[in-house]
């Protein structure tokens, strides 16, 4: 799978596939490339759709865009997600405790998060999952993502917000984590491309699916890195990780999951129990998810 992009036109195309996929959704039939020792080989007329295409000055209403961003607050209602707390005197026996609950951590970051978001992109749909202490399910998460209506040239991004838990009572940071690249799904069908050949679907699925994998990876680099430049002094740094969560391995589009951090450690549940370091963590997820946007709709020269 190969990615060619000028601006914010991007062109996929797989070795011995007949078709190029232009933004997402316009297929166009080329001669396949070919591969010979580790070299790409173009044939004429691939070399020719894919210079005309690179050379075109696309209209405004046709440029590549964000239209939407769904925040996923993880768990609320009756599923309180991790539960952990924090002395206030430290670990001292005779400190009173304070009981932090994922469920409220998510949703105070989630809200902040929308505010900022919907300012900043009044243009964009900023949406919830939830916005008070409900339990939409699973299902219905990635239910209302997958059924946004989006405009040609138009993708949307899902964020799930949780806080983290572990025997280890030194465990501590934020990591954020991302499908495995091997994890194959289903992204497109007859559901969502009523108007394509059934035998061309599944070369569509495998490079849309590609697409979103990669979008997916840096989506996730820029907020942990944003979300540490912002809280970094306070807490560590656990890195980028891979796994098929529900929501972001059904979810059909970028998709990522964030672990604030440890309610089962002492320190940092002190600090998930303060406003203000929220805010540090939702101003710090804001940036990375700016940062994406800038690079999804202005960004030269990516590849492969």
């Amino acid at each position: 799978m190969g990615i060619i992009s000028r601006g914010t036109d991007r062109i996929s195309f797989m070795v011995g596939s007949p078709w190029i996929l232009i933004n997402y959704r316009e297929r166009r039939p080329i001669t396949p490339v070919s591969e010979d020792n580790g070299r790409l080989m173009f044939p004429d007329d691939a070399v020719t759709a894919i210079k005309s295409l690179l050379v075109m000055e696309p209209a405004d209403p046709d440029r590549l865009r964000v239209a939407a961003i769904l925040i996923d607050p993880g768990h609320g209602g009756k599923d309180p997600g991790t539960i952990g707390g924090y002395r206030t005197d430290g670990n001292a026996a005779a400190g009173k405790t304070v009981k932090i609950t994922e469920k409220d951590v998510n949703l105070a970051v989630s809200i902040d998060l929308f505010a900022a978001l919907t300012a900043a992109y009044p243009d964009k749909k900023i949406l919830l999952t939830r916005n008070s202490d409900t339990y939409p399910t699973l299902e219905e998460r990635v239910e209302m993502a997958n059924s946004i209506h989006l405009g040609r040239n138009e993708a949307i991004i899902f964020i799930s917000i949780h806080t983290n838990a572990s025997l280890n009572s030194k465990a501590k940071g934020i990591e954020v984590w991302y499908l495995p690249p091997e994890y194959r799904r289903t992204v497109v069908s007859t559901e969502t491309h009523p108007d394509e050949p059934e035998e061309v679907l599944p070369i569509l699925n495998s490079m849309l699916e590609e697409e979103f994998t990669v979008e997916s990876i840096i989506l996730a680099k820029k907020i942990l890195d944003s979300v540490i430049k912002e809280a970094g002094q306070k807490t560590e740094n656990r890195g980028l990780k891979e796994e098929s969560w529900f929501v972001v391995r059904n979810a059909r589009m970028p998709s990522v999951l964030i672990e604030l951090g440890f309610v089962t450690n002492n320190d940092e549940a002190a600090l998930l129990g303060s406003a203000d370091y929220l805010i540090q963590l939702s101003r710090g997820i804001y940036n990375g998810i700016k940062e994406f946007i800038n690079y999804f709709e202005t960004t030269v020269g990516f590849t492969q």
